[in-house]
């Protein structure tokens, strides 16, 4: 409207309905959530601003104030995790390269499964979600991602197709991809896509190892997303009669959040971490 008015053109009065009632919802929280951010980089909260603003737009949905506990992954352990994680209502476990911390986000993960805290873990945090429910679901000891070195149960592993490729940038799944959602997933009914048919961004290289699917799935871990060829697994969950809510998944949902659309996975995240927060693991 300004930029018309200096250009001396016609310009109707906008339509800022949503804009306001956003910006109201923003100001007037009417309900307050702590939110466990476990990440390797918390030194620089800026390595996560996405997260954090798309944390923020799922607080603007639900009128809620989301306070974020950092908390670094490397200090997580068995004796501490107690500590760490007792007083919040919900654990977001984000993306991240190399093995340094990823101990303490697969000790966060298992705090979370075990406690029955809502628990969202993006790329790197979905692929420990994988290793976790391996080592301490279906008992492979010693699971991890091939990722971070030799390893028995190589539960994330690189695609055949890039293990000749010898540039990171080139082995790197980015970009847009589909996801074919599975018809009785939290996800499908969180998103309510037509066809269940999703597209969300990619930034990552190491995938579920085709392998373990049959034996992962008979212990009980739902894949909730898969490529639209079946060959990729995008979304892991917990069903619902195990977990009140726990989703994993290797694309980067927080690039699509904006502060009057909420991601769905984020806005449904917090609203879980709201009920937490009044009811355990009632909901």
């Amino acid at each position: 409207q300004v930029a018309c008015e200096c250009l001396h053109l016609d310009c109707p009065e906008p339509d800022l309905d949503e804009w306001r009632a956003m910006c109201k919802a923003w100001k007037n929280p009417t309900k307050k959530v702590t939110v466990a951010l476990v990440g390797k980089y918390i030194q620089l909260h800026d390595a996560y601003i996405s997260v954090v603003e798309a944390l923020k737009h799922g607080g603007v949905y639900n009128s809620c104030d989301v306070t974020i506990k950092w908390i670094d992954s490397e200090t997580v352990t068995p004796e501490t995790a107690d500590e760490l994680l007792s007083d919040v209502s919900g654990i977001l476990v984000p993306g991240g390269f190399g093995d340094r911390g990823t101990e303490g986000k697969i000790e966060a993960i298992k705090y979370a499964r075990e406690h029955k805290i809502p628990m969202f873990g993006i790329c790197l945090g979905m692929q420990m979600s994988v290793v976790e429910f391996a080592r301490h679901v279906a008992g492979l000891e010693g699971a991890n991602s091939s990722e971070f070195g030799d390893t028995p149960y190589p539960v994330i592993d690189i695609m055949d197709s890039q293990k000749d490729i010898t540039e990171k940038g080139g082995t790197m799944r980015l970009g847009l991809y589909p996801c074919k959602l599975a018809d009785n997933s939290r996800c499908a009914e969180i998103y309510s896509a037509p066809q269940n048919l999703i597209r969300e961004r990619h930034r990552h290289r190491w995938e579920f190892n085709n392998e373990y699917r049959k034996l992962l799935e008979d212990k009980g871990l739902m894949l909730a997303g898969l490529s639209p060829d079946e060959k990729l697994v995008e979304i892991v969950e917990l069903p619902k009669n195990v977990h009140p809510w726990f989703v994993g998944v290797q694309f980067h949902p927080e690039f699509k959040s904006r502060p009057n659309r909420a991601h769905p996975l984020f806005r449904d995240f917090i609203r879980a971490s709201i009920e937490y927060s009044e009811f355990g693991e009632k909901i």
